[in-house]
């Protein structure tokens, strides 16, 4: 006979999680330089020290109470196998979508849990139907690749004319409001606009509500990439104003690789496609716009631990943090001659996450060539990030783990740099 699905399964803490959470303290309300505290945080990772790692972007290391609940719930998947898959497992992701729907503020049959960000957004841009041919979708030179790729691609899907324009450098709230109301009165067919919360190649951070009513306006809907945004800055997906959106968990909440989830706002659902024609779910499920098939089960498992901690630690704690540690490097950066720094520093428009270039370097060779002298001869790790009209860039991104020392590394880097001798 079936046993019941317990939420004790989904909530089983190893002992190293249960010390974590009675270990950790809450954050103060001024914990950003609190060098002490993020100690005790750091103290959850076991990371490699043979680099400063300043590229943490691509994906959140787990914390090892968080690493530990994997490992456990990988041995029991695997050794139960589809004993326990079969018998639990449509129950269980019921409780896990409504344990991430709680975490993110909205209702459980808002979301789909997903293997990442990219394929939330992948399903939400080709599947939104509310297109006719001759219309206009937008996006920009900041959005993700993969992204600007598929609003491409609604040429031959739908019949639309796509426009790719440039966000303006150095960017401010001010001048990319006005680029986006450019755009809008250029293109009177627009009726898509991709926006992306939180740029993956420069760290700009937009106002998506604003750029979203602005659109609407217009006559146009916005699918909101938030793949970088949620876990790094405090923000529930009403607050941007926009029914459709794509978010990652692992990489500021920390949870095993292979998690996302799509987020549709109530009683929208119907302006996005079945998933290839799915029929598990009602027309007006929302689990009916995706297919993952088999997830990784013991991954998206780990979720309640993974959300645990990050509640503990908080959000604003962590944006915080990041904010701060970026500012370190950030402020003597801009006073550097030749380097440009392509985030402002005004809070609303960024987080932890800010890239810089080199006067004149603007190709890949070039911004290879930097990253590699910041590894090589001073022991720092970056990533060159591509998609900026005006060049590529050298993106910097901390971790909860990194230390002010750390940031401080990558300044002499810098200085090294600016001085012409690397």
């Amino acid at each position: 006979m079936t046993r019941e699905l317990e939420m004790d399964d989904l909530q089983y803490r190893t002992p190293a999680f249960e010390q974590a959470l009675v270990s950790l303290p809450t954050p103060s309300a001024n914990a950003s330089g609190d060098d002490a505290y993020w100690e005790r945080v750091r103290a959850l990772y076991h990371v490699s020290d043979r680099l400063v790692n300043l590229e943490n972007g691509y994906w959140g290391a787990m914390p090892e109470p968080v690493k530990s609940m994997y490992a456990w719930w990988t041995e029991r998947i695997n050794h139960e196998n589809s004993l326990w898959v079969r018998e639990r497992w449509a129950r269980a992701v019921e409780a896990l979508r409504a344990e991430v729907a709680a975490a993110l503020g909205c209702e459980a049959d808002e979301i789909v849990l997903t293997r990442g960000a990219t394929e939330a957004m992948l399903a939400l841009i080709g599947g939104y139907r509310r297109l006719r041919p001759g219309d206009t979708v937008l996006y920009s030179d900041l959005d993700y690749p993969a992204m600007r790729h598929a609003m491409a691609w609604l040429h031959e899907r739908r019949g639309v004319e796509p426009v790719c324009f440039s966000i303006p450098e150095p960017a401010t709230r001010e001048n990319v409001l006005a680029a986006y109301e450019e755009q809008l009165r250029r293109h009177p067919r627009t009726r898509l606009l991709l926006l992306t919360h939180l740029s993956h190649s420069t760290g700009l951070m937009m106002p998506v509500r604003e750029i979203a009513e602005m659109a609407r306006a217009a006559g146009a809907e916005t699918i909101v990439d938030a793949a970088h945004s949620w876990g790094q800055v405090d923000f529930r997906p009403q607050d941007l104003g926009v029914s459709f959106v794509g978010f990652n968990l692992h990489k500021w909440v920390a949870a095993p690789l292979g998690c996302g989830c799509l987020y549709i706002k109530r009683g929208e659902v119907g302006a996005i496609d079945r998933y290839f024609g799915d029929r598990d779910h009602a027309e007006d499920d929302i689990r009916s716009r995706i297919h993952t098939g088999s997830p990784n089960f013991a991954a998206w498992l780990t979720l309640p631990a993974a959300l645990e901690l990050h509640r503990r630690i908080s959000a604003a704690a962590k944006g915080a943090r990041l904010r701060h540690l970026r500012s370190l490097w950030v402020e003597p950066a801009r006073r550097l001659p030749g380097l440009a720094v392509l985030t402002p520093d005004d809070p609303t428009m960024v987080a932890g996450i800010t890239a810089f270039r080199l006067d004149g370097k603007t190709s890949a060779a070039d911004n290879d060539a930097i990253v590699a002298t910041l590894r090589d001869r001073h022991g720092v790790f970056t990533v060159r990030r591509d998609g900026p009209a005006a060049g590529d860039v050298v993106r910097v991104t901390p971790a909860l783990y990194t230390r002010a020392a750390d940031v401080m590394q990558l300044v002499r880097g810098l200085e090294a740099l600016g001085a012409g001798h690397g």
